[in-house]
């Protein structure tokens, strides 16, 4: 018999709603200091400048915004562990419309300001269970919303490595749901026993098929810290540098994760 698939851990909306703007308001704030060189330089993601990487960040806002504003589609809704794995094949997409959008606004401070204003407007009085049509298909909010945690997350690291000295804080909570949704991804997609991946202080999930540890040290163990691991699931860090850098540490014949990674790119 098959294993059963993994159902997504619960996330406290409220939590969540707060930790999106926090995390958008952490990076406004750093994008508002940067200069014109700043802002030009090569963001490292395919061709990106560092201020269409700032303007995609408002993505992550306005597609929750411009959901709310349009009628509710029909379901079934996306699985929450299923929309990692859905985003690559729409990589193209997003690239013309971050183009598009950094072309059209010239002035990221009014990027900014407006799309947290209209965020903050529809919000609050949309239920979570209210879907969404978004680019993977159609989401409840409560569901869209956790993945706008990677989307910030994500993005805030990648503005950081392109911008020397900036090093945009991460609030907490955000960090916490990026790390725990990106770590039931890999239990979804290798389900099993076998292997405990540690992410501490915010993630433990076991995984790979294989002899199942019942007390005790398990025999297979993965541990990495927070931003590795997001950058080990989304592809900015590969496993075997992760490892020659000593950002992993990984013993066990079944812990080689090298083979199931990124889960999203």
């Amino acid at each position: 018999m098959p294993p059963a698939k993994k159902r997504a851990r619960a996330y406290d909306p409220a939590k969540t709603r707060a930790a999106v703007l926090a995390q958008f308001g952490n990076v406004r704030a750093a994008v508002q200091g940067l200069d014109p060189d700043q802002l030009a330089a090569d963001a490292g993601l395919g061709g990106w400048t560092v201020r269409e990487l700032a303007a995609h960040l408002t993505m992550a806002l306005e597609a929750v915004s411009r959901g709310l504003d349009a009628d509710e589609p029909a379901g079934p809704a996306l699985a929450l562990l299923d929309w990692p794995s859905a985003t690559a094949p729409r990589a193209a997409e997003v690239d013309d419309d971050v183009h598009a959008l950094a072309a059209a606004e010239p002035d990221l401070d009014a990027l900014y300001e407006r799309t947290e204003a209209r965020f903050t407007e529809r919000l609050p009085a949309a239920p979570g269970a209210r879907l969404l049509a978004t680019r993977v298909g159609a989401m409840s909010l409560a569901d869209y919303l956790v993945t706008r945690t990677v989307e910030l997350v994500v993005h805030t690291d990648d503005l950081n490595a392109a911008v020397p000295g900036l090093d945009i804080p991460y609030d907490r909570h955000a960090l916490a749901t990026c790390t725990r949704l990106l770590a039931d991804t890999l239990a979804a997609k290798a389900p099993g026993a076998s292997t405990e991946v540690r992410v501490p202080p915010y993630a433990v999930v076991q995984c790979v098929e294989g002899p199942r540890h019942t007390r005790g040290t398990p025999p297979n163990v993965v541990e990495t810290d927070p931003l590795t691991w997001i950058r080990l699931a989304t592809g900015r860090t590969h496993w075997q540098a992760a490892l020659a850098d000593a950002k992993v540490s990984a013993s066990g014949e079944r812990a080689d994760l090298g083979g199931l990674l990124p889960l999203m790119s």
